[in-house]
């Protein structure tokens, strides 16, 4: 059986093959110098680690490698150990307190992450610890959003709290809560719109969603996740910084490592944005979806 260790690092091969090759190219003779140092940075910046972490990553290499002989495996691990440094803070797992009943989880994002995708996903992961998961449909302006997060229930075997199309969300995840702690759930997932074009309307529906929450379990939501589409790239720190204004971000999960060249983009998130970043996706299937561990991943970024 494939290893999610394994499935990342044939996820993360477009990411990687554009790393190592690039690297491959400079590095062709053995000396560091502050020509290949530059290269090497607009290698990182290009491959969307973002301006800062790759400043970073390379006055640290430079410290140690300048005018050194060097071969490629090594400044591959070096290169590894650095951009590990810059994850390892954000390497913190999703945990549910049990304490609190249910546990409120609001997903946000923009429309096409993979949001519902991931609410299905997690929730087959808490069903299989024994976990009783509800789901509450409250992007109402989008019926697809609503039938996507149907099909996962009837998958995962998790009730579906959903109102009529177009129905105020707010009023609906207020309805929808009340039913969840009627019904002794554990978990519940709250799916919310994603239209980022007219970002105050949006802002102002979160934060409505948020104060309803409230008036139903006041400690509530006990985490925000936001979902990333690593395809997007740099557009994904923008994402982080206009959810983060919106509500209290409490984490992150990137989805779609495999369909991109742009996995460093969690680097330059870590660097800029830091959030926990609790799971990421490598691919369509439901257990596509696995926890974060910051080593495994610059391994895999560098095809250590």
């Amino acid at each position: 059986m494939t290893s999610f260790f394994q499935k990342l690092g044939f996820g993360l091969k477009k990411s990687s093959a554009k790393l190592t090759g690039g690297i491959s190219d400079i590095f062709t003779k053995r000396r560091v110098d502050t020509q290949t140092l530059d290269e090497l940075e607009e290698l990182l910046i290009s491959s969307d680690l973002g301006v800062r972490a790759s400043a970073k990553i390379i006055g640290s290499f430079a410290k140690r490698r300048l005018n050194k002989d060097a071969d490629e495996t090594e400044i591959k691990k070096e290169l590894a150990g650095e951009i590990e440094t810059i994850l390892k803070p954000c390497e913190r797992p999703l945990t549910i307190d049990d304490a609190k009943k249910p546990f409120v989880i609001l997903m946000v994002g923009v429309n096409g992450a993979g949001k519902t995708t991931t609410i299905g996903k997690l929730a087959a992961k808490f069903k299989a610890d024994g976990k009783k998961v509800s789901f509450i449909a409250g992007d109402t302006f989008r019926a697809a959003a609503v039938e996507q997060l149907e099909i996962w229930g009837k998958r995962c075997d998790v009730r579906v709290f959903k109102g009529a199309a177009g129905c105020d969300a707010a009023g609906l995840c207020y309805d929808g809560l009340n039913e969840a702690v009627r019904q002794k759930d554990d978990i519940v997932f709250i799916d919310t719109a994603g239209r980022l074009q007219n970002k105050t309307g949006l802002m102002d529906e979160l934060k409505k969603v948020v104060r309803v929450i409230k008036k139903v379990i006041p400690d509530a939501p006990h985490a925000t996740l936001l979902t990333l589409d690593a395809t997007t790239g740099q557009n994904a720190l923008s994402q982080v910084q206009t959810f983060k204004e919106m509500v209290d971000v409490t984490g992150l999960i990137v989805t779609k490592l495999d369909g991109t060249a742009k996995g460093g983009i969690l680097v330059a998130v870590a660097e800029e944005q830091p959030a926990p970043i609790h799971y990421i996706g490598i691919g369509e299937g439901i257990d596509d979806l696995d926890t974060f561990n910051a080593a495994d991943y610059a391994k895999n970024l560098l095809d250590i």
